[in-house]
């Protein structure tokens, strides 16, 4: 059966749309019909990161005020058989979008895709509503810091209200926390928030810890996926963490300093 998944958080500058990339195409990798639809409209920064901004001719717009269908919008991504993209318009307006025709093009995803990651865009205006109201699960991104933790506990609680299962009546949104631009020597220094109090916080199960790491700007900025960079340590725990969302046991790796070898406190001390 179809989930739609919602990649949200009440700030900017996060990591959302990294993860949602990151995510999805970890979902593909592992055999899953997989899309990823941009839902920040005027903005439109999914297609950068995923390397497909010269194929966009149509966007979610354009489908759902019937200028092109769903197939024709949709970019198949070259690297990766089971990822689709389906991006956002850079030059309508938010209102373009309508609960009518989100719903309808998300139906017809269902149809076709194991997966429909859906990025938010920040905050709780009309774009990102849009994109939670419909979704089976949400992965809430934020960074341990106290502003980004306080916005994300506010979308927790639209997540609640505000969704559609709510409005059903059926069971909620089922929430998981994803700790980006994590700095364990910071937060070992006391200037940045632990695992455990963000956990305390917003109680919400831990998917994943995604340390900070140069590699991500480095892939955002090739349209490369930072999952796709084998000897990057962000692309190794968004691996984790999508082994963990399928059900899979793995323990959560870079939550402590990495150990400095005698060769490398040697010459740092020779410095």
């Amino acid at each position: 059966m179809s989930e739609v998944i919602v990649v949200t958080s009440g700030k900017g500058g996060v990591g959302k749309t990294t993860t949602s990339a990151a995510f999805a195409t970890g979902l593909a990798m592992r055999g899953h019909k997989t899309v990823v639809v941009d839902f920040d409209v005027g903005l439109r920064n999914l297609d950068l990161i995923m390397g497909c901004e010269r194929r966009v001719v149509f966007d979610i717009i354009n489908v759902i005020q019937g200028e092109a269908n769903l197939k024709q919008a949709l970019i198949k991504d070259k690297r990766v058989e089971n990822l689709s993209i389906l991006p956002a318009s850079q030059t309508r307006d938010k209102d373009a979008l309508t609960k009518e025709g989100v719903e309808k093009i998300l139906n017809e995803l269902r149809e076709t895709f194991d997966y429909i990651v859906c990025d938010s865009p920040a905050g709780i205006e009309r774009g990102a509503h849009l994109a939670l109201y419909f979704a089976d699960k949400a992965i809430v991104v934020t960074n341990p810091e106290v502003s980004s933790v306080r916005d994300s506990d506010r979308i927790l609680g639209v997540l609640a209200s505000r969704s559609k299962r709510a409005e059903d009546g059926r069971p909620p949104v089922k929430e998981q926390l994803l700790l980006t631009r994590y700095d364990a020597a910071r937060v070992e220094r006391g200037e940045m928030l632990k695992v455990e109090d963000v956990q305390e916080i917003l109680a919400i199960p831990l998917l994943g810890i995604i340390p900070e790491s140069q590699s991500v700007l480095s892939a955002s900025n090739q349209g490369v996926p930072v999952i796709l960079e084998d000897n990057s340590t962000a692309g190794k725990a968004y691996a984790d963490a999508v082994s963990r969302f399928l059900g899979e046991d793995v323990p959560h790796r870079f939550v402590s300093p990495e150990k400095k070898g005698l060769f490398s406190r040697l010459f740092r001390g020779a410095a």
